[in-house]
C-alpha cells in the first residue's frame, strides 16, 4: 500500500492529487491536437476534459496491482499547474510499474516532465519496492524517448505497428529501468 504524503515535493515541483479547479489548465493541453498526436487518446472536448478530471479525482493511493495515481504537477513558485502524471501498479506479484506524463508545451524545455517521473520512479521503487518500471510511448515522440533516456530508462523493446492511433498504425517503444539500476544510478 504507498499513500504518498502530499505534495510530493521536488526541487521546483508540487505533485499532488488532482483537484477540480484544475480544469482549465488541463483543457488548455488535453484539447490540444500537438499534445494528444502521440497519446491513446485524442484531443478532448471540454465535456471529456472534465470527466476524465472527475474520473482521476480520487486516484491518490495505491492500494493492489492494478491501481493507478494520477497527479498534478504544479511549479510550486508560480502555483501554475503545466502538466499530470501517472504511476501505473501493474503487477504487484511480479513488482512492475509504469509511468505515463502529459505536459503543457507552453511550459517545454525547463525539464518538469523529467523532474516529475524521476520522483514517480523513487516512489516505486523507494516505497513500493518494485523491481521494474516501464515507459511506453509512441515511437515518433522523441522528446518523451529524451525524458525516459535522461532518467536511466533503456530501450527494451520496438513493437512494429502496434497501435492504431489517428486512423494509422505506428510503432510503440518501450523504455525500462530495474530498482538495481536505479540504485547504482542513485548510491551517494
Amino acid at each position: 500500500m504507498l499513500t504518498p504524503d502530499y505534495p510530493i515535493r521536488t526541487e521546483r515541483l508540487d505533485i499532488r492529487p488532482l483537484r477540480p479547479d484544475d480544469f482549465d489548465a488541463l483543457f488548455a493541453y488535453q484539447s490540444r491536437a500537438d499534445v494528444t498526436r502521440y497519446l491513446y487518446w485524442g484531443p478532448l472536448s471540454e465535456a471529456e476534459s472534465r470527466a476524465r478530471l472527475e474520473k482521476n479525482i480520487p486516484l491518490t493511493a495505491l492500494a493492489e496491482g492494478g491501481d493507478v495515481l494520477n497527479l498534478a504537477v504544479v511549479v510550486r513558485e508560480t502555483g501554475q499547474l503545466v502538466g499530470d502524471s501517472s504511476f501505473f501498479w501493474t503487477s504487484a506479484e511480479h513488482r512492475q510499474g509504469e509511468v505515463g506524463y502529459a505536459f503543457n508545451p507552453e511550459y517545454g524545455g525547463r525539464g518538469y516532465a523529467t523532474e516529475a517521473t524521476r520522483e514517480l520512479l523513487r516512489l516505486g521503487f523507494e516505497e513500493l519496492g518494485l523491481h521494474r518500471i516501464c515507459g511506453r510511448l509512441d515511437a515518433r515522440n522523441t522528446a518523451s524517448a529524451r525524458v525516459l533516456k535522461r532518467l536511466g530508462m533503456r530501450r527494451e523493446a520496438h513493437l512494429r505497428e502496434n497501435e492504431f492511433l489517428d486512423g494509422e498504425w505506428s510503432d510503440e517503444l518501450v523504455y525500462a529501468i530495474l530498482a538495481r539500476e536505479w540504485r547504482e544510478q542513485h548510491a551517494g
